[in-house]
């Protein structure tokens, strides 16, 4: 009796060292996202007379070249913080490729900012496009892609990912959306905001 229930104390024991790798691993390649981010938010959009200019930035697309959210100036855009290893934010990308095919001659654009070089403490933006460039490729994103750097995790108030702001054509933020966005609330704020004069 006793070497039975060595041997199922054992085998018990293995088992479970056996679940919780499998679920260590669910949760390191981001598939744990319902369990540990917002899913399905929604946001109400600022009214416009208390609306406030969005942060700007400088930042380096995939080419080297230096983007700024005053390039979008006159746009209503969609910016979102994003990062590969996100679960929650691969979630959201299918949306916001076809919200761009959709709007892109209205007057509109996603802007997507990865932040893998802070999410996975890499050196250098370098290190990031790496693994940035071969996943936009991947998921067939159309929008515009910049590197983000740390300094934007203050700036525009990002503690976990993913994060989208809307911006309206006057560089204001309209709403935020902390965690995976509810694609037809975020869809009928961004048609709000391209029906504003």
């Amino acid at each position: 009796m006793e070497q039975r229930m060595a041997m199922f104390g054992a085998t018990f024991i293995g088992a479970v060292k056996k679940g919780i790798t499998a679920i260590v691993l669910l949760l390191s390649c981001g598939l744990g996202a319902r369990a540990f981010g917002q899913q399905d938010v929604h946001a109400a959009l600022v009214p416009i007379a208390t609306r406030v200019t969005a942060p700007d930035f400088s930042l380096a697309d995939a080419t080297g070249k230096s983007v700024g959210l005053s390039t979008y100036r006159g746009k209503v855009v969609l910016l979102n913080f994003w990062a590969t290893p996100c679960g929650g934010c691969l979630l959201e990308i299918p949306n916001f490729v076809a919200m761009q095919t959709e709007l892109k001659g209205e007057g509109f654009t996603v802007v997507g900012i990865s932040m893998d070089t802070s999410y996975e403490k890499l050196k250098t933006a370098d290190e990031a496009w790496a693994s940035v460039k071969p996943f936009v490729a991947q998921h067939k994103m159309n929008y515009p892609i910049l590197m983000g750097d740390s300094s934007l995790l203050a700036t525009y108030k990002v503690a976990g990912l993913p994060v989208t702001y809307l911006i309206d054509k006057s560089g204001r933020t309209a709403a935020v959306y902390g965690g995976v966005v509810n694609k037809d609330d975020v869809a009928a704020n961004m048609k709000a905001l391209l029906a504003e004069r």
